[in-house]
C-alpha cells in the first residue's frame, strides 16, 4: 500500500512565519477566520442576556443598556469600511492579527468595569477590534480558495460558526452569568483570542499588499458621526421623546453628516466607500438585504431578551435556555444553504431564507406576558433559521460581483451595512418598548416591523437580481 503523501512548499508569507501551501493549512486558515468572526459574533448577542444583571449592577434603564449593546455596533459599522482598506494596504493578515489582539485586550477591560461608562467605552474598542476582524478574515479566505465552489463551501462554515456563536450567546450568557457572573462573558473571549492570534500567524498566508491606497479620514470622520447621531437620535428618541430639541438636533445632525459623507466620497480620489461599487447591481441589492436583514434580527433578539427577563421573571440562566431552538437551528441550515444554493441559485435562496424569517416574526404577532414558551418556539426557530439560509449565499454572492483585488473593501461594505442594520433595529425596537407600561405594544410593533422588512429584503432580491443561477 502506498503511503499518501502531501506535497509542502515553504516560504516567508511577508509576515514573519512561514506556511504549509496544503489542504491542512488551508483548513486551519478556515479555522483561525471562523474564530475571528465567531467571537465577534458571539459579542453581538451575549451582551444580551447580561442585560439585566449589567442594569442592576452598574445601574441605569433601557436606554443605557442600549447604549452598552449600541456602542459595540456603531463602532463596527463605522470602521469597518476602513479597515477593509487598511488590510488591502499593508495585508490584511497583519490587521487581522492587531485586531485579534485589541479585541482580547478590549474584552479584558469591559470584564473589568467599575461603572457603564465604562463598559459602554470598552465596548466601542471592542466594536473597532470587531470592524478590523470581519473584513479581513473575509479577504484572507478569499486569498486562501481561488475556486468559486470552494470559496462558497468556506464561506458557509466561516458563516455557519459565526451563526451559531451568534445564537449562542444568549445561552453561554446565561451559563456564565449564573455560575459566574455577567463579567465571565468576556472573559471567555481571551482563550479564543489567544487561540486565533496562534492559528492566524501560523498558517494564514499573507494577502497581496496595495501600498497606494489611502486612507479616507474625512470620509470616516463623518462616517462615525453620522452614524453615532442617527443612533442616539432614536435610542434617545424613546427616552426624551421624540420633539425633544436635543433629539431633533442629532437627526438634524445625521442628515448632514450623511449628505456630507457620499459628497466627500463621490470627490476622494481614494474613497473609503467607493461608489462605484454600486453600480454593479448585484452587489448593491446583495449590500441592501444585508442592511434590512439586521434591522430585524438583531433588534428582535434584544427585545426578546428583555421580554424573557423583565416580562416573564426569567432568570439569566432560562433566558439563555429559551434561545436554544434558535442555536440549533442556525448550523445545519447554514450548512444546507450552499447546496440549495447550487440547486436553485443564490438569489432566490436568498428569497426563501428571507420569506420564512418574515413568516415567523408573524407568527409571534399575537405574543402577550402571559403566552406559553412552547407557543413561540417554532416561530423562533423560522427567524433564525431563515437566517441561516440566506447569509451564506448573500456573502459569497456579494463577493462574487466584484473583481477579487477589491474583495476586502466588498467585504468591509457587506458588514458595514449589515452592523448599521443592527445599530438600527437596537435603537429603533428599544426605543419602540422604552415607555413605561407600553412594553407589549413595542414588542408587538416592533414583529410587524422586522416581518415589513425581511419581506421587503424578499422583494429586493427576488426582482431586482438577475435571473441567473
Amino acid at each position: 500500500m502506498r503511503a499518501s503523501t502531501i506535497k509542502y512548499e515553504a516560504f516567508d508569507d511577508g509576515a514573519g512565519a512561514p506556511r504549509a501551501s496544503s489542504r491542512p493549512a488551508t483548513s486551519l486558515t478556515l479555522a483561525a477566520m471562523s474564530l475571528g468572526y465567531g467571537v465577534v459574533q458571539l459579542d453581538v448577542t451575549i451582551v444580551n442576556t447580561a442585560l439585566d444583571a449589567m442594569g442592576r449592577t452598574l445601574g441605569g434603564g433601557v436606554a443605557e443598556l442600549q447604549w452598552v449593546v449600541s456602542a459595540y455596533t456603531i463602532a463596527f459599522a463605522a470602521f469597518i469600511l476602513t479597515a477593509g482598506a487598511l488590510g488591502d494596504r499593508i495585508g490584511a493578515k497583519r490587521v487581522f492579527m492587531a485586531g485579534f489582539a485589541i479585541f482580547t485586550a478590549a474584552s479584558l477591560a469591559c470584564a473589568s468595569s467599575p461603572n457603564a461608562i465604562v463598559l459602554i467605552a470598552a465596548r466601542l474598542v471592542q466594536g473597532l477590534a470587531a470592524a478590523i476582524l470581519v473584513p479581513n478574515s473575509l479577504a484572507l479566505l478569499n486569498h486562501a480558495y481561488a475556486d468559486d465552489r470552494a470559496r462558497g463551501r468556506a464561506v458557509a462554515i466561516w458563516a455557519a460558526g459565526a451563526s451559531l456563536a451568534l445564537t449562542a450567546g444568549p445561552f453561554v450568557g446565561g451559563a456564565l452569568i449564573t455560575l459566574v457572573g455577567w463579567r465571565a462573558i468576556f472573559l471567555v473571549n481571551l482563550p479564543i483570542g489567544l487561540m486565533g492570534l496562534w492559528l492566524s500567524w501560523r498558517y494564514a498566508t499573507e494577502t497581496t499588499r496595495a501600498p497606494s491606497r489611502e486612507i479616507d479620514l474625512p470620509g470616516q470622520l463623518t462616517a462615525i458621526g453620522a452614524l453615532g447621531a442617527l443612533a442616539g437620535a432614536i435610542i434617545e428618541g424613546g427616552a426624551l421623546g421624540w420633539d425633544h430639541p436635543a433629539v431633533l438636533v442629532a437627526f438634524a445632525s445625521a442628515l448632514v453628516l450623511a449628505v456630507l459623507f457620499v459628497w466627500r466620497e463621490s470627490r476622494a480620489a481614494q474613497p473609503m466607500l467607493p461608489l462605484s461599487l454600486f453600480g454593479h447591481r448585484l452587489f448593491t441589492l446583495t449590500a441592501l438585504v444585508g442592511l434590512l436583514v439586521n434591522i430585524a434580527i438583531y433588534g428582535l433578539i434584544f427585545v426578546l431578551s428583555l421580554y424573557f427577563q423583565r416580562i416573564n421573571g426569567l432568570s439569566a440562566w432560562w433566558t439563555g435556555l429559551a434561545f436554544v431552538p434558535m442555536m440549533a437551528a442556525v448550523l445545519p441550515v447554514n450548512l444546507l444553504a450552499p447546496r440549495l444554493a447550487e440547486r436553485i441559485g443564490p438569489c432566490p435562496t436568498i428569497v426563501v431564507g428571507a420569506f420564512i424569517s418574515a413568516l415567523g416574526c408573524l407568527g409571534l404577532i399575537w405574543i402577550e406576558a402571559d403566552t406559553s414558551y412552547w407557543m413561540i418556539c417554532a416561530q423562533m426557530i423560522a427567524i433564525s433559521g431563515g437566517l441561516g439560509l440566506l447569509v451564506p449565499p448573500l456573502t459569497s454572492t456579494l463577493l462574487g460581483s466584484v473583481e477579487k483585488a477589491r474583495s476586502g473593501i466588498a467585504a468591509g461594505v457587506l458588514n458595514a451595512t449589515r452592523q448599521t442594520g443592527s445599530v438600527l433595529g437596537v435603537a429603533l425596537f428599544g426605543s419602540l418598548v422604552a415607555s413605561e407600561g407600553a412594553f407589549m405594544t413595542g414588542l408587538h410593533a416592533s414583529l410587524v416591523v422586522s416581518a415589513t422588512v425581511l419581506l421587503l429584503a424578499a422583494a429586493v432580491i427576488g426582482i431586482g437580481a438577475p435571473s441567473r443561477r
